[in-house]
C-alpha cells in the first residue's frame, strides 16, 4: 500500500511537514540523510534548495532536483505524527 503525499511544506531545522491524502500529518527530519546519502548534503549548503521540496506526479514521494527524492512510504513509516 502506498501513502500518497497531498502536500509538503517545509520547516525550520530541515523539517518537512507532509500530508498525505488519507489526511494524516506527518513531521520528517532531514537531518539523518546528511551523513548517510551525499546528495542530501546539499539541502543544508545550497541557500534556498531546501525550500524548493515539491510533491511528485501522482503523490508517490517528493523530490528537490533529478539527485535529492524521498519514497511516500519513507515519509509515512518514518515520519513523526504531527
Amino acid at each position: 500500500m502506498f501513502y500518497k503525499v497531498n502536500a509538503v511544506h517545509p520547516l525550520p531545522d530541515l523539517n518537512l511537514l507532509v500530508v498525505f491524502q488519507n489526511g494524516e500529518q506527518k513531521r520528517y527530519n532531514i537531518n539523518p540523510l546528511l551523513d548517510k546519502w551525499e546528495p542530501f548534503q546539499a539541502l543544508s549548503t545550497t541557500v534556498g534548495l531546501f525550500e524548493q521540496v515539491k510533491v511528485d506526479i501522482g503523490g508517490y514521494g517528493i523530490s528537490w532536483n533529478d539527485e535529492i527524492d524521498l519514497a511516500c512510504n519513507e515519509l509515512y513509516h518514518n515520519g513523526i505524527s504531527a
